[in-house]
């Protein structure tokens, strides 16, 4: 466990992080390659953020936080998988000014201030009632209005030129075989995935899922949606290669029940409250800060 209380307390280590986190969530890129007036906005908000998140830190829920090890570590492997590589994370770090050790350092303030932003949110209970429930269904009825969906499968066979199994022509023979294979024995489906599709979906029999239209590659998509439950495609290109599709079962559109969409409603509604018990709370720490300005 680090006791984060004991983190040393400097804008140096920090804020560097703030504004990489804040390029991120506003431009999708980091700070160096932000433009002048983009920098100065960042500058801005990341200040911002970080004040805010200091005046929670000094709080009296903040007393006996700790943040674990496992936590702190998803925290880096998070950040580290928006990297390409290892090279393209050490060279992003530095150019945001940081190392491994102050991006650790600023993430454990961060999940500090997340758990007790957590604690706060525990500590006052949220009940929804049916006719909160029933009130919020019926005025967002088209949220919950299903399209059609079909359960689609496929075998694919890619086409790389660098392999002689893949070249087009040797490709598109495999794939015929497979689909007039299929074509009298449509049950070894899975199997046959398995064992000759080039897709991920082969570890499940070849089964993409349920989609609606406008989901896969356009060129299986117009494929599936004309086929029929029950019914196998014939060979169609896509810009993965070549694939046989088939479609299993149709669900209609329909239209959900409230008592099916009632979970997802109650967590709705439970968010929203708690996001306005958090900003209160906020308020209340640092209530300069959230005044409106004089006109």
């Amino acid at each position: 466990m680090i006791p984060t209380q004991s983190l040393p307390d400097s804008v140096y280590i920090e804020m560097p992080y703030n504004r990489l986190r804040t390029a991120l969530a506003l431009f999708g890129k980091p700070p160096v390659e932000l433009e002048p007036d983009e920098m100065q906005r960042v500058h801005a908000q990341a200040e911002k953020e970080y004040q805010i998140e200091q005046r929670i830190l000094e709080a009296p829920e903040a007393v006996g936080v700790m943040v674990g090890d496992a936590e702190l570590s998803r925290a880096f492997e998070e950040v580290k998988g928006k990297y390409q590589d290892e090279d393209a994370f050490r060279l992003g770090l530095e150019a945001g000014g940081l190392d491994e050790t102050s991006l650790r350092l600023a993430l454990a303030r961060q999940c500090k201030v997340n758990t007790i932003l957590d604690k706060v949110d525990a500590a006052t209970p949220v009940e929804i009632s049916e006719d909160e429930i029933g009130i919020y269904y019926y005025a967002h009825i088209k949220q919950f209005q299903q399209p059609e969906r079909r359960d689609a499968y496929h075998i694919l066979i890619s086409i790389n030129e660098d392999f002689p199994e893949n070249a087009r022509p040797k490709a598109l023979e495999r794939i015929r075989a497979i689909a007039t294979k299929l074509g009298r024995k449509p049950w070894l489906l899975g199997e046959l995935a398995q064992r000759h599709s080039e897709c991920p979906t082969a570890m499940r029999g070849g089964r993409i899922g349920l989609v609606r239209q406008g989901q896969l590659y356009s060129q299986l998509d117009a494929v599936l949606f004309r086929l029929r439950p029950g019914q196998l495609s014939e060979v169609v290109e896509s810009d993965m290669g070549f694939h046989v599709v088939f479609c299993k079962s149709v669900e209609p559109p329909h239209t959900l029940s409230l008592q099916k969409a009632t979970p997802h409603i109650r967590n709705t509604l439970a968010e929203r409250i708690r996001e306005t018990n958090r900003r209160l709370w906020i308020a209340s720490l640092m209530p300069t800060m959230m005044e409106k300005p004089t006109p």
